[in-house]
């Protein structure tokens, strides 16, 4: 009978040679079409005056202004991300409360909202005929075509990031851990810092990696609330767009192979951080919580049967 069933059990593939030599063909010329050839169009226009001509257009003030106003937006924006988002993930994925559902909806409001539109919400709210735009007037506080009102604009449209990122993992983990650190008298900072912590570490940096390229990239709602000001409220995707406009594409294309290369620094770190995931989760590498309480490591890092039963008699959120 399994003799029988071997035989006329169907080829998984089906399809002719040539079949499967024609899709992935189409596929290599679509991937060479769309990204290959733009990448290296890019850095081509970008060289096209030779290289003394690229390194001007870098060094120029206006340029390097940019380039800086887009680090610092990048550096205010991303960690105060990461910070909400291992927030918001920690309290959604390990704990259940009224409107968890709602904070959930409000994450991804960004993905749904149009960047421009965001932007502008701050214009009419810190605006000078916006809601807040008199009072902050009054005492001297500039928000809109400042660098505040950037970096409000950048955290808004990038904060979805980390927390989208980390819920999942983090409720596909499950509490186990941090209820058998809690049985056996780990704090509440304890546990996330030696338990939950560690579990998500190549999430959290796949997050912060892509958090911190969209920072550097975002145009919509950065172009709304800056202003345009050369030299003041630039950043590097907005200084593209004046370049261009002036006709001067050698230097523009030179400022925007710098977000080409970090395009490809991106897409770099984000293949290592999938890699240590799935590694991760395919080898159990769970580290141990190094508690003050005796023998906190083993029991905690794999919960026993008396932790178990002691998980079994906690009440739905004592943890």
């Amino acid at each position: 009978m399994s003799k029988t069933i071997r035989k006329t059990r169907p080829d998984p593939v089906t399809e002719a040679p040539w079949v499967r030599w024609l899709l992935t063909g189409i596929a290599l010329v679509f991937l060479s079409l769309f990204l290959v050839v733009p990448l290296v169009a890019v850095f081509w226009q970008a060289l096209s005056k030779g290289i003394g001509f690229y390194f001007e257009s870098l060094a120029d003030p206006d340029a390097l202004a940019a380039i800086k106003l887009t680090l610092i937006t990048a550096a205010i924006a991303v960690p105060l991300n990461c910070a909400f988002g291992l927030a918001a993930s920690w309290a959604i994925a390990k704990f259940d409360f009224r409107g968890k559902a709602l904070l959930t909806t409000l994450i991804d409001l960004p993905f749904s909202v149009s960047p421009v539109i965001s932007g502008l919400i701050y214009v009419l709210m810190f605006g000078a005929q916006g809601w807040l735009g008199p009072w902050l007037e009054d005492h001297n506080v500039q928000i809109i075509f400042a660098v505040p009102g950037i970096v409000l604009a950048t955290i808004f449209v990038t904060f979805p990031f980390v927390a989208r990122e980390l819920i999942p993992l983090m409720q596909a983990q499950g509490n186990d851990e941090e209820e058998a650190a809690h049985v056996l008298g780990a704090s509440g900072w304890q546990m996330f810092r030696r338990v939950t912590l560690p579990n998500i570490r190549w999430g959290l940096l796949y997050g912060v990696i892509l958090c911190n390229a969209r920072a550097m990239g975002e145009f919509g709602a950065v172009s709304v609330v800056s202003g345009h000001i050369r030299g003041q409220t630039d950043t590097m995707p907005l200084h593209v767009e004046i370049l261009y406009n002036e006709y001067n594409f050698a230097a523009a294309f030179a400022v925007a192979s710098l977000l080409a290369l970090l395009a490809l620094v991106t897409l770099a770190l984000k293949l290592l951080a999938e890699r240590h995931m799935n590694a991760a989760l395919r080898d159990d590498d769970v580290p141990a919580f190094a508690g003050p309480v005796p023998q906190a490591a083993a029991q905690a890092a794999q919960p026993t049967h008396q932790s178990r039963q002691a998980k079994q008699s906690l009440q739905p959120g004592e943890l």
